[in-house]
């Protein structure tokens, strides 16, 4: 981040002050924000769309810049896939044709370990004990050691880590001895903005700094050199999953539907709503069957229509995403910080589905075959352990399995 870029005349109005503002910052602290994938022209040209005197329109901005634009039309019932029914014959060839992949080293798993770290009490949500003795961290390790004993060597096991988690997992990491093939990327750092656009500087003085999302998985595993190694070695899938989500477990009859799939670059996991779900949903828009989040969505349109929401558990085929060119959209959030309004601009990992042709496999939710157990925070936690526990035992995650 050189101070001859920040100081271009290009800018003007409030970028042209954030230009400045972010070329007095110490080198150290430039440092920092280089390390971590910290794009100073993208920045800059975000908060010049921000008009300082149109403060009382801000939610409208908001609105206005999040909403996807033309036709927007709900899938047909035969474009969500269904998955394999477990103990069936179709479900056995799946596994079958997934575990001969998994054998040739073309699978590698990635779960997302990255956030802020404030929804459990502070602590980094990997190393809170999703089961009596053992933490989601533990539980995603057990999974990673008993399938790679099944296909007989290493499936890779990456973590998206952030500032705020990358040291106490790392940390972890090492007490465990795990092993090579674990390894560790962090996400990207932002700095956030004022209302009217110049840098949001917390109590000690310093700019703010946040993780910009899930989005930046791509652009961080590049950074990190992992995908495009995997890729030359022979890698042609990437599973991504939630840390927290144990239901999104690597499943080789899953595995081997995608593979079924030669026109799909990306396959999304989607299961059926219930009361209350809200989330984004498969929709056709912008000649793509994509994911939009609801706050996306046209007014007027009915998110009713769509029976089935994503899990934010994916299928890519690894050469795909290591070449693909994707125009991020950066949503513009209000938050609270320090009891006071602070915009960031965050970026979802679904808006692969808008530059990759994506297919939609429906999984089940409830149960032992769950895929989809999300953990947002302590409640969550308590409320879901007996499902947890279960679907740890029967994936060999946890002692007891099946």
């Amino acid at each position: 981040m050189s101070n001859d870029t920040l100081k271009s005349t290009e800018f003007t109005g409030v970028a042209a002050e954030v230009a400045q503002e972010l070329a007095a910052l110490s080198p150290a602290y430039r440092a920092r924000l280089a390390a971590s994938g910290f794009e100073p022209r993208k920045m800059i040209q975000l908060a010049g769309t921000i008009d300082p005197s149109r403060s009382a329109d801000a939610a409208l901005r908001r609105d206005t810049r999040n909403r996807v634009e033309g036709a927007v039309r709900a899938p047909a019932s035969d474009e969500i896939l269904t998955a394999p029914v477990a103990g069936t014959t179709e479900e056995k060839r799946l596994a079958s044709i997934g575990d001969a992949a998994m054998r040739r080293g073309e699978l590698a798993f990635c779960v997302m370990a990255g956030g802020m770290a404030t929804r459990m009490g502070g602590v980094v949500k990997a190393l809170v004990e999703a089961v009596p003795g053992k933490t989601f961290l533990d539980l995603r390790l057990a999974e990673n050691a008993t399938i790679s004993a099944r296909v007989g060597r290493p499936v890779p096991l990456w973590l998206m880590t952030s500032e705020a988690t990358d040291g106490p997992i790392n940390a972890a990491l090492r007490a465990k001895n795990a092993p090579a093939h674990v390894q560790t990327f962090t996400q990207d750092l932002s700095l956030r903005l004022t209302p009217d656009g110049h840098l949001f500087l917390g109590q000690d003085g310093l700019p703010s700094a946040y993780a910009t999302g899930h989005g930046d998985l791509p652009d961080a595993l590049r950074r990190a050199g992992l995908l495009t190694r995997f890729v030359g070695s022979g890698g042609k899938y990437l599973w991504i999953a939630n840390l927290d989500n144990l239901g999104a477990s690597v499943d080789p009859a899953v595995l081997g539907r995608f593979m079924a799939e030669p026109n799909a670059q990306v396959m999304v996991e989607v299961c059926d709503k219930v009361k209350g779900d809200r989330g984004g949903i498969p929709v056709h828009a912008k000649g793509r069957l994509q994911v939009l989040e609801e706050f996306r969505l046209p007014k007027g349109f009915d998110a009713t229509a769509v029976t089935v929401f994503n899990t934010n558990t994916f299928l890519v085929r690894a050469p795909a995403l290591d070449a693909a060119q994707i125009a991020w959209t950066y949503f513009e959030v209000e938050k609270k910080v320090e009891g006071r309004p602070a915009v960031q601009f965050e970026r979802l990992l679904q808006e692969l589905t808008a530059t990759l042709p994506s297919v939609y496999l429906r999984v089940p939710r409830d149960g032992d075959v769950s895929r989809f157990l999300p953990v947002k925070d302590n409640d969550e936690l308590a409320k879901r352990r007996p499902e947890i526990e279960a679907v740890a035992r029967k994936r060999g995650m946890a002692p007891g399995a099946e």
